[in-house]
């Protein structure tokens, strides 16, 4: 009777190997993920190309639809507040003076996931940087 010799295809990985865990860009993963949407059924074809599995490639396709993989982080914009405007001379004199509002001045920020988030014009910036992460969060 004959000997059936049985082959497998499997890799040992050795100690050494640790590194072979690859570390995937914000913008690497945008990229995968958008040519990953592009088709039918590229989800697999696209996993299968790149090297990583289908669960990974979805994840990061919730990531993106969430609104967590992003090309930039937040930012700041500057504003400048105008004074108020001279009266208007006419016929008659000076129009009165406008009574200043009693509120404190505000500032509106719209964040990517839709929501409106209101805070005072005085407020500390760093404040504000530290408040913004955990808002804008999905």
């Amino acid at each position: 009777m004959a000997c059936a010799k049985v082959i497998s295809d499997f890799e040992v990985l050795s100690a050494g190997d640790a590194g072979r865990r690859r570390d995937w860009t914000d913008e690497e993963k945008i990229r995968i993920v958008e040519e990953s949407l592009l088709g039918h059924r590229q989800g697999s074809a696209t996993a299968r190309r790149v090297g990583i599995s289908r669960s990974l490639l979805t994840r990061w396709r919730a990531e993106y639809r969430a609104g967590r993989l992003s090309r930039i982080g937040p930012t700041f914009t500057a504003v400048t507040v105008a004074p108020d405007a001279a009266p208007v001379v006419g016929c008659e004199g000076p129009s009165p003076p406008v009574a200043a509002p009693t509120t404190e001045s505000t500032i509106e920020i719209v964040l990517r996931n839709g929501r409106r988030m209101t805070v005072p014009a005085s407020i500390d910036p760093k404040t504000l940087a530290r408040l913004l992460p955990v808002v804008d969060a999905p």
